[in-house]
């Protein structure tokens, strides 16, 4: 494999290599080597990372208590290059490449907390079962001005007009070619990185677009709405704004999600799992959507990852607030999408754009799966709005991970180690996030109580 490499990377005149690993954030990790020194690297299996970066908090720090998941000697771990994932980074001046890596211990076994690993484990179960799940990721984002005082709040950016958007344009032509630049070079940046970005639309926010991902395997899709995200933070910047993912960034307007359209087929014969021989709903997909309601809530820590998270699971805000499902209905968690029997699929409504794009993944194909492995059948699809119906999902991550804690069968999917690293990262980001204390609690508080 490295002989592949080192061509593909002598073709291109590569002189340096970002070997990158996602962390429990999807925050992208590793190493920048020269090419020679990557490939020799990769020869004698010793591109090295401490383990420890998959339990990093949001913020940078660690949990107190790993002895549950990591080694008490904070050992290093090996990054091994998948070759499949090499892409040119198209931002840079020096031609450079850059690498997703799976990690693995000196002894060859898998990092069980990688959250690459986690989703492949998923994929195996699948496929032990003659199945391969396909999914197409719905990636929505804010263009904001650029903003140096964490305490300032968010403001859209100035487009060509020279003005600020400040009113909702769902779908506006004339809105989305404000940023007409900007988009252009995002377009060809996913062009050259092979990331299969299809339509995007102006959603209802000021600035806020979304990318359509065209329908694939969940690994490669899961890689590219990874690399998307530094690739549209990147093309910000070159234009002067931010490009952010948070899930509320500002508090009036809608947040930003990541659906994911999912659907099961025959790993032999490509047939639809989730159609009949009729072309009604198959059974399968009826036990696929009853696993999806009953564990969706518990794996909220990984489709609504931070606290920020559960300010966009409002009423009447774009955004879902329980386990419903309906068919072509986007006030409800889970939307069946008109179309033929061959394109039967479900739409999880419910993640969050700030989610780890492989967690949000495997969290949802995991609790599908217990669904058809528990045959576990779903409610009457609803009439009318899910916003009328009552708000059942977790209101704040504490809530979210007392769920979590609770659900056996999802945690022995998804692995016991993982499952504590979760625990731990998210509880330390709650212990953070309890020390500082907000504008709205000064203006409210300071002389009032």
């Amino acid at each position: 494999m490295s002989t592949d490499l080192k061509t593909w990377l002598s073709e291109r005149k590569i002189e340096e290599v970002e070997c990158i690993v996602p962390d429990m954030s999807g925050v992208a990790r590793g190493k920048v080597l020269p090419t020679q020194k990557f490939l020799r690297g990769v020869e004698n299996k010793s591109l090295a990372i401490p383990e420890a970066i998959f339990c990093l908090t949001v913020t940078g720090g660690y949990p107190e208590e790993t002895d549950a998941f990591l080694d008490p000697a904070e050992k290093d771990v090996v990054m091994v290059p998948d070759a499949e994932t090499i892409r040119v980074v198209p931002w840079y001046e020096e031609p450079t490449a850059q690498i997703i890596c799976d990690c693995y211990h000196f002894s060859g076994e898998e990092v069980s907390i990688s959250p690459r690993n986690v989703l492949k484990r998923v994929l195996k179960q699948f496929e032990n079962l003659g199945m391969r799940p396909i999914i197409a990721p719905e990636l929505e984002f804010y263009l904001v001005a650029k903003n140096t005082d964490p305490d300032n709040p968010l403001e859209p950016p100035v487009g060509r007009s020279g003005r600020p958007e400040r009113a909702s344009n769902a779908f506006g032509i004339d809105a989305i070619n404000e940023f007409d630049p900007l988009i252009e070079d995002l377009y060809d940046y996913c062009e050259a990185m092979n990331i299969d970005a299809d339509t995007m639309s102006h959603e209802s926010g000021p600035a806020q677009l979304e990318m359509n991902f065209n329908h694939g395997t969940p690994l490669e899709l899961a890689d590219q709405s990874f690399l998307f995200k530094r690739t549209l933070r990147e093309t910000a910047l070159k234009h002067g704004v931010y490009g952010t993912f948070m899930a509320k960034p500002m508090g009036n307007l809608p947040g930003s999600a990541m659906h994911i359209h999912q659907s099961l087929i025959d790993i032999d014969t490509g047939k639809n799992l989730f159609s009949d021989e009729d072309g009604e709903n198959s059974k399968l997909f009826l036990n696929y959507i009853g696993g999806l309601q009953r564990y969706l809530p518990a794996a909220m820590p990984l489709l609504a990852p931070n606290m920020n998270s559960y300010r966009r699971l409002q009423p009447w805000s774009d955004a879902p607030i329980n386990m419903h499902w309906a068919l072509d209905n986007r006030t409800v968690g889970l939307r069946q999408p008109n179309g033929p029997p061959s394109a039967r699929r479900i739409e999880n409504r419910i993640p969050g754009a700030d989610a780890n794009p492989y967690l949000a993944i495997a969290a949802s194909l995991a609790c599908g799966l217990l669904g058809i492995q528990e045959e576990i059948d779903p409610t009457t699809p609803i009439e009318g709005s899910g916003y009328d119906r009552a708000h059942s999902l977790p209101r704040h991550i504490h809530e979210a991970l007392a769920k979590f804690s609770r659900s056996r069968p999802l945690k022995d999917l998804l692995g016991d180690e993982f499952s504590a690293a979760v625990l731990a990262v998210k509880e330390a980001e709650w212990d953070a996030y309890q020390t500082v204390i907000s504008a709205w609690e000064r203006e409210h508080l300071l002389l009032n109580v």
